[in-house]
């Protein structure tokens, strides 16, 4: 059974802001550390993110309605500056499933393999990574899923992090794809 056609789309900080405001503020976006976000709050912060050289925000289509909010960054410049030796090719992501009174089996999952997807597109893209809160279990699960490898817990100003990463042919082999 299919769950249906992703796309991705440049997020618009001002146009996109009520809905990211709802989706940052739910009580499932914990872990996105935004829950007392004011509207402004929330469109200041993708302001930010979109003048910002190393980081950008995209908005996650689901059969051409919003679902899903996907970062990307350089963490030689961003969120881990100092933190671990970053490699070239590597790209930094996070990313936030919309919250839904009616959820369907695996779309968190078609999710993150959409949003691996992306990543990947881009011939430069050799290993993404990823810097969840290390409670986060359900996000750990998801991450190994696609091929992601736990590599150590780190200190963030903002959470204690597990600090993870997934080569393209990591990621390959989490899908049953021959490398």
């Amino acid at each position: 059974m299919s769950i249906g056609t992703f796309t991705i789309r440049a997020l618009d900080p001002l146009k996109d802001a009520e809905l990211l405001h709802r989706w940052v503020t739910d009580p499932k976006a914990a872990f996105w550390m935004m829950q007392d976000a004011k509207l402004q709050d929330v469109e200041r912060e993708y302001m930010r993110i979109a003048a910002h050289e190393h980081h950008h925000a995209y908005l996650g289509l689901h059969d051409g309605e919003p679902a899903f909010l996907m970062e990307s960054y350089d963490p030689r410049y961003v969120e881990l500056v100092g933190l671990y030796e970053p490699e070239p090719g590597d790209v930094g992501m996070h990313f936030l499933v919309a919250p839904t009174d009616r959820p369907i089996h695996g779309f968190t999952k078609a999710v993150i393999t959409a949003v691996m997807d992306e990543l990947f597109a881009d011939p430069r893209t050799r290993r993404v990574v990823v810097e969840p809160d290390v409670g986060n279990k359900a996000v750990h699960a998801l991450n190994e899923a696609v091929g992601f490898v736990p590599v150590r817990e780190i200190d963030k100003p903002e959470k204690r992090a597990l600090l993870s990463f997934c080569t393209r042919d990591q990621f390959l082999a989490a899908r049953g794809v021959a490398v």
